[in-house]
This record gives C-alpha cells, sequence and structure tokens, in this order.
C-alpha cells in the first residue's frame, strides 16, 4: 500500500507507511487476520497443506510440537477465514481432509518466503539474542 498525507486521506488509520492506505474503521478486522495469519501454527498449517490435501493426522505429523487442540483450534479459525476447507467422507472409518481454498494457496508464498527467511537466518539472530543476554 502507498503511503498517503493524512490530509489527503481523511480517517485513515496512519499518516504514512503501510496502514495509510487504510481507513481506521478496518484497523482492527486487518489487526485481527495478521494476528490470525501471523501466529506460528497457522503458518505451519498453511506450509504443510501447500502439497494438497492432508488427513488431520498427517497434518499433525508434518506441524511438529502442534498439540491436538491446537491444531483443531488453528484448522477450525482458518476455516472460518476461507484460507483452509474441511472435506468429511461417509466413509468407515470416517476420513476428514484439509486443503487450502484459493485464499488460503494466495497467502502460500508469502508463509514459505517468511520460513525460509527464518530458517536461513537462525544462527544470525540466536547469536544477537545471546549477546543482548550477556
Amino acid at each position: 500500500m502507498c503511503a498517503m498525507d493524512v490530509a489527503a486521506r481523511p480517517g485513515a488509520a496512519a499518516g504514512r507507511g503501510p496502514c495509510a492506505g487504510i481507513p481506521a474503521e478496518q484497523m482492527g478486522f486487518v489487526r485481527q487476520i495478521l494476528d490470525r495469519v501471523g501466529d506460528k501454527w497457522s503458518l505451519l498449517v498453511i506450509a504443510a497443506l501447500e502439497a494438497g490435501p492432508l488427513r488431520y493426522t498427517d497434518l499433525q505429523r508434518d506441524v511438529p510440537g502442534i498439540s491436538q487442540r491446537m491444531l483443531t483450534l488453528t484448522v477450525r479459525q482458518l476455516q472460518q477465514d476461507g484460507l483452509v476447507t474441511r472435506t468429511a467422507y461417509a466413509e468407515v472409518p470416517p476420513r476428514v481432509e484439509y486443503a487450502l481454498t484459493p485464499l488460503g494457496r494466495s497467502l502460500h508464498h508469502i508463509v514459505t518466503s517468511l520460513i525460509t527467511w527464518v530458517a536461513d537466518h537462525h544462527d544470525q539472530i540466536r547469536e544477537h539474542r545471546h549477546q543482548t543476554l550477556k
């Protein structure tokens, strides 16, 4: 989003920067969505679903460290926002698969870039943290 002068954009959330083009009354919703897609579990679930639909247990295996409760909560929230679909098949035993929607796929490259950036800079960040603790 382009930076705009507050006088040129009355009611904008900020005078400049990425929030300048967003009306102040929409900022609460924007923060909610950023919190949702920016939390650690959502990022990893979106990344795991890139290859295609996964069953719940496969998704849990592909997202190391996530508890059953957090995975359930995360996929439910991603589904509510239209980023993930949940398909239940009438089989015995029942089968449920989760997949990215087109909206979720449009977010995937951003998520992957962020995860890659963290992995690439892991050592540098750890060193900076170590130095500030001295």
